[in-house]
């Protein structure tokens, strides 16, 4: 699937070619853009991307054996969530055309920053806290 037949899929469920393909556009430009700036971008169910910083090295031109050095470098990289490997392995079954395979992100987990922080460590604190013991019956004597 190219980005034209991804715009057209998008397009199905959207109504307007137009609409998919700016939302196309804006989701893969934020990704990039995210990544070149050193984030990493997780999407729940599907994958992560983030930057890799590769060290300087030497490598051999397969040609001539010759020792090569290789400069420092960034690279991209996408790692599958368990849900995308699961479809892919085929140990998941992928839904009907109407339902969407990609799970919907854990409320407040969109909010980004210092909010979705405080949320985890509320959620944490919440899990934590010990449960109020049960009430002793009275005996019938």
């Amino acid at each position: 699937m190219n980005k034209a037949q991804l715009v057209e899929a998008v397009a199905e469920k959207m109504g307007s070619r137009q609409q998919a393909a700016d939302a196309v556009d804006h989701v893969l430009d934020a990704i990039l853009r995210a990544v070149v700036a050193g984030e990493r971008v997780s999407v729940t169910g599907f994958g992560a991307f983030e930057k890799v910083d590769r060290p300087a090295r030497y490598a051999r031109n397969p040609q001539t054996g010759e020792r090569v050095r290789v400069k420092k470098t960034s690279v991209p990289r996408f790692r599958p969530g368990q849900g995308f490997k699961d479809l892919v392995s085929g140990a998941k079954k992928l839904p009907k055309g109407s339902e969407v395979a990609v799970k919907k992100a854990p409320k407040g987990s969109l909010t980004g920053g210092a909010a979705s922080a405080a949320t985890a460590k509320k959620a944490a604190a919440k899990k934590a806290a010990p449960k109020k013991p049960a009430k002793a019956m009275k005996s019938l004597a």
